[in-house]
């Protein structure tokens, strides 16, 4: 039956005839009652004198058994996948030889007393159960991935975590505030999405990358508690478990101190883990980010496995190594890691490790080789004899049939190629135990850090974060011998290797703010164009407070147990920040530019001319 415009008619079914319950949610207890039942035909299986399809909506899938020859239904000789279709019909028990267990329906079924086509469908461009379809052509056409369980179950999860969220942080007290989309530009680490405004030609709003000062803003207006599923954004490399666009579960508290956040965030996170997983999650460890660092190389260290750093200085020290001992010299380290089975890697696996380490910014990969009977292999054996291999071997942790991997390197590089290895090696060798979520607090950690490129000071975390108490006094002073020893009120969640949430406790005094803004390189004026807003506000009565922020899209990720955030966003951007079925970022009207003042550069030019004949 195909359909034109002389064909559309009122439909008895939706109009008429109401929805009295979803698909998945049929069972025994209707039999012999009456229901209607609408959405999409999933599969169709003609058997003759008899039509079966399956139908499907967001609740699950159910069988339909159809008479074509019943003009109620006659409808069922013209079925095809995806058609959208109304049955009402009577709820039958099915014998226990046609049980169908795959689904939760499978013990009943819907005889079918009359239907209705609701719409036609063209062939898909996939099929849904399809797990080997490509994800540009999935991302292309995202409104049909969508109606797979897969999503549908993901979407439905992300749902049910932040409805979790709001019921516990209303009953916790806190009101729920918007914050503004269009707002100022502020740094905060990554570079701002900005629009330009048409009423005032030549200034531009920044999408916000967190609402950071709004928030505070609240608590110096006397909110008290607040929090928001927040939209934030950020114009950075994308990878993946990183959106353009993402969501945060944001909060602010006043009157409170690091311990209050994370024993609230704690009583959260085993509401989650409980109500979703079934799981008690119990008291969450901490760790210190010098402690994460040494052990794990990251501050956001995945613990459901070993294979923990060593360090090998006392071992190496004037060793004659001259790689080893220039390291050491120039304040380096030198520190490695045991390799499980390492002792029967190929030379090509080494290889492959090394480019890992390169990859990470390591300038190369010193591996140890067990042999067996007390034997080593290296590519430094030339500057060590069998005995000290040996000695270093064992520092690292190492015992016979394994291996040692050895970075040398200043601080941040050495633990970067390490963590790389480390998560590498846990993966290749299956060392993850997948079936169980390991959570981490993770504190004390630098306020500042040195850029050598930008050649100054700059914030670990966000330039409104507190310097612990004992340390502000360093900041007032411009005491910058001190500045790498400063540590912040900040604190991590952290869960299987992704940090989760973020947080600290703010500044709060307005002398300080602006010791830290100068610290930061920011001249007087520059502080007050960016910032005078908020140095006045802190000036009148502002509370102590602090907060954190959970990443939305991450902690569903793991939840859904995927390892990447566009299977639980429902309509992601690719790595290259487009959209596949929208096809943005688009070019615009050049009126739409002149209205707000704006033309295009040279290089924009170039590169819409060469999209346009790739096209």
């Amino acid at each position: 039956m195909a359909f034109t415009c002389q064909d559309i008619r009122p439909m008895k079914f939706v109009s008429e005839t109401k929805r009295t319950h979803y698909c998945g949610n049929i069972n025994k207890s209707l039999a012999g009652q009456k229901v209607v039942l609408m959405g999409w035909v999933n599969t169709r299986r003609d058997h003759g004198s008899l039509v079966f399809i399956d139908l499907r909506d967001r609740e699950g899938i159910i069988q339909v058994v159809l008479d074509p020859k019943n003009s109620e239904t006659a409808a069922a000789k013209d079925l095809r996948g995806e058609y959208v279709l109304a049955v009402e019909g009577i709820v039958k028990v099915r014998p226990d030889g046609m049980i169908n267990k795959k689904i939760k329906t499978g013990e009943v079924e819907i005889e079918a007393t009359s239907c209705e086509i609701l719409n036609e469908s063209q062939t898909l461009p996939f099929q849904l159960d399809d797990e080997n379809v490509q994800e540009s052509l999935r991302l292309k056409y995202r409104y049909l991935d969508l109606r797979s369980p897969r999503l549908q179950g993901q979407i439905r999860m992300r749902h049910k975590v932040l409805q979790l969220v709001r019921g516990f942080l209303a009953e916790s007290g806190f009101i729920e505030v918007e914050t503004p989309i269009l707002y100022k530009s502020t740094p905060e680490g990554a570079r701002d999405y900005l629009v330009p405004s048409r009423v005032n030609p030549g200034t531009f709003y920044a999408l916000p990358q967190s609402p950071q000062t709004l928030k505070q803003l609240l608590m110096i207006a006397g909110y008290d508690r607040y929090f928001q599923i927040a939209r934030c954004f950020r114009d950075e490399d994308l990878r993946a478990d990183r959106q353009p666009e993402f969501s945060q579960i944001d909060m602010e508290m006043s009157f409170i101190d690091k311990e209050d956040i994370i024993a609230l965030n704690e009583k959260l996170l085993r509401l989650i883990w409980k109500e979703v997983k079934g799981i008690d999650v119990g008291t969450v460890p901490r760790m210190t980010f010098q402690e994460a660092m040494d052990r794990y190389g990251s501050d956001k260290p995945d613990t459901r496995f070993g294979l923990e750093i060593q360090d090998l200085k006392t071992t190496i020290q004037n060793s004659g190594f001259k790689v080893f001992d220039d390291v050491v010299a120039r304040g380096g380290i030198v520190r490695g890691i045991s390799v499980p089975t390492g002792g029967s890697f190929s030379r090509g696996q080494f290889d492959k490790l090394t480019e890992i380490a390169k990859k990470a910014g390591a300038k190369g990969l010193v591996w140890i080789k067990s042999e067996g009977q007390g034997q080593f292999s290296s590519p430094v054996s030339k500057f060590f004899n069998n005995e000290k291999l040996s000695e270093i071997f064992a520092k690292c942790g190492g015992k016979e049939g394994e291996a040692a991997l050895i970075v040398a390197d200043d601080f941040d590089t050495a633990c970067a190629a390490l963590n790389a290895l480390r998560l590498n090696l846990g993966k290749e060798l299956k060392l993850i135990d997948t079936t169980k979520d390991k959570f981490l607090w993770v504190v004390d950690f630098p306020l500042l850090e040195y850029s050598p490129d930008e050649k100054r000071w700059v914030a670990r975390h966000h330039p409104f974060t507190s310097p612990v108490n004992e340390h502000a006094n360093i900041l007032l002073n411009n005491e910058e011998s001190k500045y790498g020893g400063l540590l912040a009120k900040a604190y991590d969640l952290v869960c299987n290797g992704y940090e989760i949430g973020g947080g600290s406790i703010r500044i709060h005094r307005n002398e300080v703010q602006q010791a830290m803004f100068k610290t930061l390189g920011m001249t007087p004026e520059e502080t007050k164009l960016k910032f005078g807003f908020f140095l006045e506000a802190l000036k009148y009565g502002t509370p102590p407070h602090g907060g954190i922020a959970w990443g939305v899209d991450r902690l569903v990720m793991i939840l859904c147990g995927t390892d990447a955030i566009r299977e639980v966003i429902a309509f992601p951007k690719t790595a290259k920040a487009t959209d596949l079925m929208a096809d943005a970022p688009s070019e615009v009207n050049r009126d739409q530019l002149a209205e707000v003042g704006l033309k295009l550069s040279p290089l924009a030019e170039k590169h819409l001319a060469e999209m346009k004949n790739k096209s």
